[in-house]
């Protein structure tokens, strides 16, 4: 028996192909509705460390490679819908069994925040890389990892709503689990099934280390009803239009959330 005890089931259970994923989640802004006479459109945000979790803002302080810089707007606080905090206590709950708790780098997002990645960070960062990628090509590939902000009530950026959650595994008596690359690594290497498809010439223990924990982090929020973004293993959504595309319901339960 590993340390991991009646967790390492997860560990081993493959994620799968992640291809339906990401088409499902192309357009869910545009293609899911937001059904605002649910009772949960107007839940209240919660500050996720009074309800138990542990974490800090990722773009609150300047110790957040690859930026290194505190982002303007960004707040110090790390707010969820009270049902997605709930849930992520039902996996921080089965986690302990393993010594294990999540640790949160980001909730709700100021809209600034959200502009500055979209607007400015990541499209200089991939014309640097590749100084010809131009239009819509750029676009599209800046929209894989950061969407859009919004004004429009119908489809608010993910981390707007308060049912988005970036987040990992870490030992309750300190570092986080290797999970194969930096958060917000938004490149190939941060994607879901990155390591599920690695040929055994080319699989080093660090990889497989790096399957084994993306694939827990994966089962244990899966399992408590969340969807997981296919193009990076630490985001997570409940309740919100992502979710809804990609978990099959009729429609997302939030809305843009308000801080207060």
């Amino acid at each position: 028996m590993t340390v991991f005890k009646s967790l390492e089931a997860l560990r081993q259970r493959p994620i799968g192909d992640q291809g339906p994923a990401r088409a499902a989640r192309k357009n869910s802004r545009k293609t899911m509705p937001i059904r605002r006479d649910n009772a949960l459109f107007g839940e209240a945000m919660v500050e996720a460390r009074d309800a138990g979790l542990k974490g800090e803002n990722f773009y609150a302080n300047p110790r957040n490679p690859p930026y290194w810089q505190r982002v303007e707007g960004a707040t110090e606080k790390l707010l969820l819908r009270q049902s997605v905090a709930d849930k992520l206590g039902k996996v921080n709950a089965r986690a302990s069994e393993a010594g294990l708790e999540l640790f949160v780098f980001d909730a709700w997002r100021p809209r600034a925040v959200q502009a500055f990645f979209h607007d400015i960070w990541m499209p200089r960062e991939l014309q640097r890389r590749d100084p010809g990628l131009n239009g819509a090509a750029l676009i599209e590939e800046v929209e894989r990892y950061w969407a859009a902000p919004s004004v429009d009530e119908n489809s608010p950026a993910p981390h707007a709503t308060g049912g988005a959650v970036d987040l990992t595994l870490k030992w309750k008596t300190g570092e986080t689990l290797w999970m194969g690359s930096l958060f917000d690594d938004v490149t190939a290497l941060a994607n879901r099934d990155r390591f599920e498809t690695l040929d055994a010439e080319n699989f080093s223990f660090s990889d497989q280390e790096a399957q084994a924990n993306r694939r827990l982090l994966h089962w244990l929020m899966t399992e408590e009803g969340f969807a997981g973004h296919p193009d990076e293993w630490w985001h997570f959504s409940w309740g919100d239009q992502m979710w809804a595309a990609l978990s099959g319901a009729p429609h997302a339960h939030y809305g843009a959330g308000i801080a207060e």
